[in-house]
């Protein structure tokens, strides 16, 4: 990493998808530019190598010398990059991201982009939310489709206990910063979201998509494993 300075110098957990089955990822927020540099070039498309770099602003992307930006696939809406993705995975199982509105868009996004990064087939649903119900109702067949949802919502974040009781599959609920007052930047859905009355729904820290992604990866991975160990005559 000759190009971090020393005082700089990331070390990454090499073994952690022999670990866990997950790789590591950059959060790029509050890291000096000198360093972000010295990374996004080791791990731009065509090194071999792939990184997702998540929370990477767009004013620090359009900072970067342009021959390095055309080496990522770079979203300004979730803040995401990377060089190249993980090879798709085998197997039918999938995830849906479904926010309550387009406010949430850059953490659904966040979820969804590391979901594609990782490899897994994802649906994204958007603009979901109960204020009208007929949106998440015309929605519901395809959502449970999937093997796990991802419910993204801010303000009273109704929407993670209303799907949480309209399917069976796995509910991982994301709070998002959103909303007026009293929201106190996801605080309050968070909340709602901890005290939600449908049984068994997730939740992960306030506007934490990659967070939500990554476990729907380790369900979904755990769904392909499981699959791996059947006989043809069990599937």
């Amino acid at each position: 990493m000759e190009n971090i300075p020393k005082d700089l110098m990331v070390l990454f957990d090499h073994d952690r998808p022999g670990r866990v089955g997950l790789p590591e990822a950059v959060f790029s927020q509050g890291k000096p530019l000198a360093a972000l540099v010295g990374l996004l070039e080791q791990f731009q498309r065509g090194r071999g190598r792939s990184v997702l770099f998540t929370r990477l602003a767009p004013e620090i992307f359009a900072a970067l010398p342009e021959e390095l930006q055309k080496g990522y696939d770079y979203d300004p809406i979730s803040q995401t990059a990377f060089g190249e993705k993980l090879p798709p995975r085998q197997g039918p199982f999938r995830a849906a991201v479904v926010s309550a509105g387009t406010s949430d868009s850059p953490v659904a996004r966040e979820a969804a982009r590391t979901l594609e990064y990782l490899g897994h087939g994802h649906s994204l649903f958007e603009d979901s939310g109960v204020a009208a119900l007929w949106r998440i109702a015309g929605y519901l067949e395809q959502i449970n489709d999937h093997d796990v949802i991802i419910v993204v919502a801010g303000l009273d974040a109704a929407l993670a206990s209303v799907l949480g009781g309209l399917t069976p599959k796995p509910v991982i609920a994301v709070p998002t910063s959103v909303g007026y007052g009293l929201a106190r930047h996801g605080e309050s859905a968070l909340a709602s979201m901890l005290l939600s009355c449908s049984p068994g729904v997730t939740v992960v820290n306030i506007d934490n998509g990659y967070g939500a992604a990554c476990a729907a990866a380790r369900l979904l991975n755990l769904l392909s494993s499981w699959r791996a160990k059947l006989s043809p005559a069990d599937l």
